[in-house]
């Protein structure tokens, strides 16, 4: 006899056995992420005196973590959490600690800096597809997994907004590099936090990759090709939302100084999109969608690109902050459902690398962003910048939604990993309704 299922809610997913656990270890480690940016950025600075410099040996630390993150991600899913995550956390770890090392007294040579800073940025484990790729083994039911890839947005949120008020406070009383130590701690006592949970477990490697031979009788070649068009549409939306949120930070100051306010303002502004976000991705969460993942994810861009559109047009500082948080309550949902997509359209064996996909595109889309409205802000108008911004979400819109082509024998994602309480294998509904950019 299977177990009953909880009411879908918030509370029903952190009631789930090894969820709360699981998600602080992961939460604990991914906090990291909001450290080491500034954390790293300030003691660059400090050590170089140079902000060319420290921007070239950041951009390089960014591009070796953005850019690798599905081979990372290949790693967890080929060897699973235990053997692939940790040896790869201890590893950014210690080359986190060595940077730091570095950087403690100036006069280093900048191409010291570069190599370790890059260096590292390669090792940067992919804590959050992994922990949504455990919500989807914990959760067989589709609406509790929905709430959970809300709950997880949502935290992921705060983390980046708690993260630089953390290095803060610790840059007033030690130097930068202590912060970039503190991430250094923080990844490794998440990532061990996390793996030796009893949610991470999972079949053996060897067992996954039977398991994906047997479920994909057609030729690897066309299961690949049918995967990536599957994966399309969720990685093109989140791409686009990397752009057009990033690009929010820039034109927020641009605006600021166009009129004369304080830089205070910005935060205010930056504050309104993040509060929009959050409580966009609650509401997503609880609300019982009917309508499929595919379905929602165009209207969702769409919506955040139309109020960036509108906030071009803003006459002054409290409709600009009204016209942001609309398109905060878009950013949330139209990231847990671009990661729920991506978690269906996943073949056995491939969960991680899929996620890993979304938070890549996110990431590449906001250093293009804010490329971008850098070389644009210069030369049109503030409202046409917001206009574009916008734009880019709403084209993103019209990117045709595919599903994964369904093979013999398989299940779809929610039964490749059966419950322990529901040893037989369910065919779950095709139609079943589905969070910054970030490892």
């Amino acid at each position: 006899m299977s177990t009953p299922l909880p009411r879908p809610s918030y509370a029903a997913v952190l009631r789930v056995p090894h969820a709360r656990r699981t998600f602080a270890a992961a939460l604990v480690g991914r906090l990291s992420y909001g450290t080491v940016s500034l954390s790293l950025m300030l003691a660059l600075t400090r050590t170089t005196g140079s902000y060319a410099v420290a921007g070239l040996v950041m951009a390089l630390f960014g591009a070796t973590s953005v850019f690798l993150s599905p081979y990372r991600a290949g790693l967890v899913d080929r060897h699973g959490p235990r053997r692939a995550l940790l040896p790869m956390a201890l590893l950014y770890a210690a080359l986190l600690c060595v940077t730091a090392a570095v950087c403690w007294r100036p006069g280093v040579p900048a191409a010291v800096l570069a190599v370790t800073a890059a260096a590292a940025g390669a090792c940067t484990p992919p804590l959050g597809p992994s922990m949504r790729a455990v919500w989807a083994g914990m959760l067989p039911d589709r609406a509790l997994l929905r709430r959970a890839y809300s709950l997880d947005g949502v935290a992921e949120e705060l983390l980046f907004v708690s993260g630089p008020l953390l290095v803060g406070v610790v840059v007033g009383v030690a130097p930068p590099a202590v912060g970039v130590l503190l991430s250094a701690a923080l990844v490794t006592a998440g990532t061990l936090g996390f793996v030796t949970s009893p949610a991470t477990d999972g079949p053996r490697p060897a067992e996954a990759q039977a398991e994906a031979e047997k479920d994909r009788p057609e030729p690897a070649g066309r299961a690949g090709a049918g995967q990536a068009g599957a994966l399309l549409q969720p990685v093109v939306v989140a791409a686009a939302v990397g752009v057009s949120v990033s690009a929010v930070d820039l034109l927020a100051v641009a605006y600021a100084g166009e009129r004369g306010l304080g830089g205070g303002t910005v935060a205010w502004v930056l504050a309104a999109l993040s509060a929009g976000s959050a409580v966009g991705g609650l509401l997503n969460g609880a609300f019982p969608w009917k309508s499929a993942a595919r379905t929602r994810l165009p209207f969702f861009v769409a919506g955040l690109g139309l109020c960036l559109a509108a906030a071009g047009l803003a006459p002054g500082l409290g409709t600009l902050v009204l016209a942001l948080t609309g398109a905060g309550l878009f950013v949330a949902p139209a990231l847990t459902t671009a990661y729920l997509i991506a978690d269906e359209s996943a073949a056995p064996g491939f969960r991680v690398r899929a996620g890993a996909w979304c938070n890549t595109a996110v990431n590449a889309g906001g250093s293009a962003g804010a490329a971008a409205v850098g070389l644009l802000v210069e030369r049109l108008p503030l409202p046409v910048c917001f206009a574009v911004s916008g734009a880019v979400a709403a084209v993103a819109a019209l990117v045709p939604a595919r599903r994964r082509a369904a093979s013999a024998g398989w299940a779809g994602p929610v039964s490749r990993r059966p419950s322990r309480s529901r040893p037989s294998r369910s065919r779950p509904d095709r139609s079943r309704p589905s969070p910054s950019g970030r490892p």
